[in-house]
């Protein structure tokens, strides 16, 4: 077992905050295990807590569709989440929950070491780039350890 699998072992039994009580499936994240991008999102929703997998219902499709406009397919990149387990209703995620897996997201981050980060929403721009606002970063290159972040 990698690391990687190793990791996405200890996200699957978490219990570090309520969220873990409430899941059906952890949500480690998914793709390849050297991408050029990684996709970060903010939390599973209905669908991808009943898989545990990422990005699996209408979001996801329509983010397949995005590859495939550029010529790429998901499993040539890697997608995660800021929180690992869905928050129930869709919630946003409590600052609590997110620092709960802060931890998972950061070791991911380390051992992907991908060349781009695309952050899908406020809550993961949030976690670069605190106090951002997403209509004004949108679309603009910003740098977080190196590693340049949309």
């Amino acid at each position: 077992m990698n690391e990687l699998d190793a990791l996405a072992a200890q996200i699957r039994n978490c219990t570090d905050c309520a969220l873990s009580r409430t899941r059906l499936n952890a949500v480690p994240g998914e793709g390849s295990e050297s991408p050029e991008i990684m996709f970060i999102g903010e939390g599973p929703g209905f669908h991808e807590d009943r898989q545990g997998r990422p990005f699996v219902g209408p979001a996801g499709k329509y983010l397949n569709q995005l590859l495939a406009s550029i010529s790429m397919r998901r499993e040539q990149v890697y997608i995660a989440n800021v929180v690992k387990c869905r928050p129930p209703n869709n919630r946003d995620p409590l600052p609590g929950e997110i620092q709960a897996c802060r931890k998972y997201l950061d070791r991911q981050i380390a051992l992907l070491k991908p060349t781009a980060i695309v952050t899908l929403g406020r809550f993961s721009l949030t976690q670069f780039f605190p106090g951002e606002i997403i209509s004004r970063a949108h679309g603009k290159p910003h740098f977080w350890n190196n590693t340049m972040v949309f």
